[in-house]
């Protein structure tokens, strides 16, 4: 079984499964609103040209967030070496 890594480390065409949300108050709730929730699979889709915000792609939607608010999203990597 691997560890648990933060979101902002995987790359491009990369999938995991959500394990544990860091953060507190409306940055929490706001994760929870979108969608981003433990259990939950993730698809890293891009980088920005200057590599923030991410693209990434969950329950059948696109969404970006900045590096720093993925590192508080811990995941766990799905499949081999390219997800």
């Amino acid at each position: 079984m691997s560890e648990s890594i933060q979101l902002h480390l995987l790359q491009p065409g990369q999938k995991a499964t959500i394990t544990k949300i860091n953060g507190n108050g409306a940055l929490r709730r706001r994760f929870v609103e979108m969608g981003v929730v433990k259990g939950e699979t993730i698809l890293i889709e891009r980088n920005a040209p200057l590599g923030d915000p991410v693209e990434y792609f969950i329950k059948g939607y696109h969404l970006a967030l900045r590096k720093e608010e993925a590192a508080l999203i811990e995941v766990m990597l799905l499949g081999g070496a390219n997800g």
